[in-house]
This record gives structure tokens, C-alpha cells and sequence, in this order.
């Protein structure tokens, strides 16, 4: 028998205007409030607005981050303050990278 791979790509078309609510985040993440609340007490994402659950509003770019983080998880086995640690680490380089580019190009 010809056994054929499938690979399956999923991504996400962001506009960084619009936020989201928590419940939105859930739906999007496939992930439980309880799940987003600890990423939120863990400093994986912020809300931009709300200054409680029922009120918080996130921008897009926190699902890419939750997503991230829910991939550290399942994939890695990391826990909640770890990816935290790995998407601030993740994020200096971007920062840096570009600092590099920057220079380069002066």
C-alpha cells in the first residue's frame, strides 16, 4: 500500500486594532479560561484592557503568544512560568536581531 504524508498548516490573520475577550481567547486557543487566567498570572500574556476577567480585552498578538505557550506545554512539557521565561528570552532576541540589522544597515 502508498501511504501519503499530509501535513496540516494552520495560522491566524491578525489585525492588531482588534481585540479580543477572554472567552474569544479560549475559543481561539482551545484552551479553558482557567488555562488563559494562569497565563495572565504567569505573565505569558497581558490584557490591554479590563481589570477583571469579565472585563479584559487582548490584543491579537496574545494569541500567538498563548499559542506558543500551549505548544511549549504539550510539545516540551514546560510549565506556565517556564514558557513565560522562553517567550521573554524569544523576545529579546527578536529585539536584538533586529538592533543587529539596524547597525548593519547604517
Amino acid at each position: 500500500m502508498n501511504a501519503k504524508k499530509v501535513n496540516i498548516v494552520s495560522g491566524y490573520i491578525l489585525e492588531e486594532e482588534s481585540v479580543l475577550t477572554l472567552a474569544e481567547l479560549c475559543w481561539t486557543c482551545q484552551a479553558p479560561a482557567e488555562t488563559i487566567i494562569r497565563m495572565v498570572d504567569h505573565g505569558v500574556i497581558t490584557p490591554v484592557e479590563g481589570n477583571t476577567s469579565r472585563r479584559w480585552r487582548f490584543h491579537r498578538s496574545a494569541l500567538i503568544r498563548a499559542d506558543k505557550a500551549l505548544r511549549l506545554k504539550h510539545d516540551l512539557g514546560v510549565n506556565l512560568a517556564g514558557s513565560a521565561l522562553a517567550l521573554e528570552l524569544l523576545d529579546e532576541i527578536t529585539i536584538l536581531r533586529q538592533q543587529i540589522r539596524n547597525r548593519d544597515t547604517d
